[in-house]
């Protein structure tokens, strides 16, 4: 099947198959676009915070670290 035809929530599921750690950067990733991140990757044929944080994953933009390890803070 062709990556284009599958919805969103299909691709989540393939990529994110269980893994607690995938899971959880999209979800803290999400939240920093709600709250006004800029996008790290073209956007403007994205439909959304979660379209958006799950490019940035495939594409290796985003990585999970620790509150207390989040610089500036």
């Amino acid at each position: 099947m062709v990556e284009l035809t599958k919805s969103l929530p299909q691709r989540l599921q393939q990529e994110v198959s269980g893994s607690f750690k995938k899971t959880a950067l999209l979800q803290k990733r999400v939240r920093e676009l709600i709250r006004g991140a800029k996008p790290m990757v073209e956007a403007k044929h994205m439909k959304g915070p979660i379209e958006i944080a799950f490019a940035e994953l495939k594409e290796g933009l985003i990585e999970l670290v620790a509150d207390d390890e989040t610089p500036g803070l």
